[in-house]
């Protein structure tokens, strides 16, 4: 992996050492991402730069990856896991590429195919290319959105970047914040594209190419997940075998020692079980995440199947006082807020297994593609809601909001209030409220006013189709692979996770909802496939996730750093009312209620605008 970053100009040639100087600036502003190399290449018209993290091709010369003859130049962030097969399709048609990492093949498949190159790819990408012949630009995210891309449009050109500091760091891009996409992220977490926390930087889409020239902009969906398309069939346990293990396979074949991030949940070790039998003979190396809050500790679990797999276990203790300290590191890195809690417990897993390593596989992807989420089951117990008499389902509703708050970990009353206050919309507006890291109704207490929502749509199985394809498109891919990919990158480690290649992605589509949720069964074909490398307590143990009792540390040993960072002074300039959010966090405090997750998503961003703001 690495992090790049160019400036285009689609003018005559410029100033061919002041676009260097920028360049140059912005590279330094990625190098935590890529730091065994960094390099630039380009002319008065168009600068293009990468720091390397190498990962394949140990000894290949640094990026940009340059065709001498047409001049087309091409920089990478990721891997492409299919380049053997493609390096071999190039010389059978008399183009020879050079040797080295995965990316070579990249200037000889654009000039193959055109623009049509990206959707041969293979991997986990995001990439740039510039075309002197024609003053054209292309840059293009991978399809599940595992690597970012950033960029801003100029009358004169474009500049582009893995992250928005980078961007930032070249000195001439004004840091407006733009309250559209503020308000989205107070509502969602995160911030879906082609919208970012600033006016003017813009995000490319998982799954989407762009196009630049002569000034204009073309975006285009190279690819989208069909699982409301695709026709389901009963699924076939050897076939997806064949499938996940040639994923794990193409995934691990890298030049270099690599690690697992293994939790003790069905996900992350199912890819850990499935590598071990694929090297049965390499030292792997687990490295999980440990709490000393009984409900939010899984190490045991993550023991148990380090010890049955034969691998060494790295237990990394998160603390209340790691999040004070390390989170304002984090956002002045990346240059945006994160609403995600497991946020920084990923940096610090990541922090720890950099030492040793540069690339881990890790398990994200599993909830969305195979049904894990309770709130899958939550969207079928809702249509049967419905039909209750309505002074019942305010009585209801009423018993479920009495019960006291709980500083455990996802608890049945958690679920059921969750249940409860998006019980009474329809379809994708539930789901979406049910995935809010702050409900519209406490938006508006806040003072901020809630980003539109769909209307009614048809309930029926198909829902579950259109449900998992938000979760992938958003949620995953601008939510929680956004935080994978800052928090592990902010120490130069490269995650790699099986369930999102593309072959995987195809395979779930066509799962039938019966082989996704069943009763009160998630995830029912994965859990039987993992049976076959996994014992039965780890498959069927109750789903946890990373999360952090953020809960009980924002009562105790946070409070004055939370109250601090809910000043005044920091939220009435991104639209937020202070008075309301006191009150919030006296709530909070007095156990009235559970608005951990609304208060960290708060806290979030006023450390992100105390470093953005002029």
């Amino acid at each position: 992996m690495c992090g790049i970053c160019g400036i285009i100009g689609f003018g005559g040639p410029g100033d061919a050492s002041a676009l260097r100087a920028r360049v140059d600036a912005m590279l330094e502003a990625l190098r935590h991402r890529g730091p065994n190399a960094t390099a630039a290449f380009g002319t008065g018209s168009a600068v293009l730069g990468a720091t390397r993290l190498a990962v394949r091709g140990i000894d290949a010369p640094s990026q940009p990856s340059v065709d001498t003859a047409s001049g087309v130049i091409v920089v990478c962030n990721g891997e492409i896991d299919n380049h053997r097969e493609l390096r071999r399709w190039l010389e059978d048609r008399g183009r020879i590429v050079p040797p080295g990492s995965d990316v070579e093949v990249l200037p000889g498949l654009y000039l193959e195919l055109g623009d049509a190159f990206v959707e041969r790819l293979v991997g986990a990408f995001a990439l740039a290319v510039w075309d002197p012949r024609t003053r054209r630009a292309l840059v293009a995210r991978d399809r599940a959105g595992e690597r970012p891309l950033f960029f801003t449009r100029r009358p004169d050109g474009l500049r582009f970047a893995s992250e928005i500091a980078a961007l930032l760091a070249a000195g001439d891009q004004a840091a407006t914040v733009s309250s559209t996409a503020i308000r989205g992220y107070l509502q969602f977490g995160n911030f879906a594209a082609p919208r970012s926390p600033l006016e003017g930087i813009e995000k490319v889409a998982p799954g989407e190419r762009i196009l630049l020239e002569n000034g204009s902009l073309r975006r285009e969906r190279y690819w989208r997940w069909s699982i409301t398309q695709t026709e389901k069939r009963t699924p076939s346990l050897d076939e997806f075998d064949g499938v996940f293990r040639e994923a794990v396979r193409r995934q691990s074949d890298v030049d270099i020692d690599f690690a697992v991030f293994l939790s003790g949940g069905l996900d992350s070790s199912l890819v850990t079980a499935v590598t071990r039998s694929l090297h049965p003979d390499r030292p792997l190396r687990a490295y999980t995440v440990r709490f000393d809050v009984d409900s939010f500790d899984e190490g045991d679990f993550a023991a148990t199947v380090a010890q049955r797999l034969g691998m060494h276990q790295e237990s990394v203790w998160v603390r209340p006082e790691d999040l004070q300290t390390e989170l304002p590191a984090l956002v002045r890195r990346v240059g945006e807020p994160l609403a995600d809690p497991a946020w920084l417990p990923a940096a610090l897993l990541a922090r720890q297994a950099a030492r040793d390593f540069r690339m881990t596989l890790v398990g994200e992807g599993a909830d969305e593609l195979f049904g894990g989420y309770p709130t899958y089951l939550g969207a079928r117990l809702a249509q049967r809601y419905s039909r209750l008499p309505a002074p019942l389902r305010t009585l209801l509703r009423r018993a479920v909001e009495a019960i006291p708050a709980s500083d455990k970990k996802v608890t049945v009353s958690y679920l059921l209030k969750r249940f409860v206050q998006g019980a009474e919309r329809e379809g994708m507006a539930r789901h979406q409220l049910w995935n809010s890291n702050i409900s519209p109704e406490l938006l508006r207490r806040l003072g901020v006013e809630p980003v539109g929502l769909p209307g009614p749509d048809p309930e029926g199985p198909e829902l579950l189709d259109r449900v998992q394809q938000w979760d992938l498109e958003v949620p995953l891919a601008e939510g929680l692979l956004t935080k994978a990919d800052r928090a592990s990158m902010s120490f130069a480690l490269e995650l790699r996770a099986p369930f999102l290649d593309e072959a995987v992605l195809e395979f779930a589509a066509r799962l039938p909802v019966s082989e996704r949720i069943h009763g009160l069964t998630t995830k029912v074909f994965l859990k039987r496939y993992a049976l076959r490398y996994l014992p039965r307590d780890i498959v069927h143990r109750r789903k946890r996730g990373l999360s952090v009792p953020l809960g009980r540390w924002l009562r105790g040993p946070l409070r004055d750093w939370a109250a601090d960072a809910l000043s005044p002074a920091h939220l009435e300039p991104v639209g937020v009312s202070p008075s309301a959010a006191r009150e919030v966090f006296q709530e909070h405090l007095d156990r009235r209620a559970d608005h951990a997750r609304a208060l960290w998503t708060l806290i979030v961003l006023s450390h992100w605008y105390q470093q953005t703001r002029p």
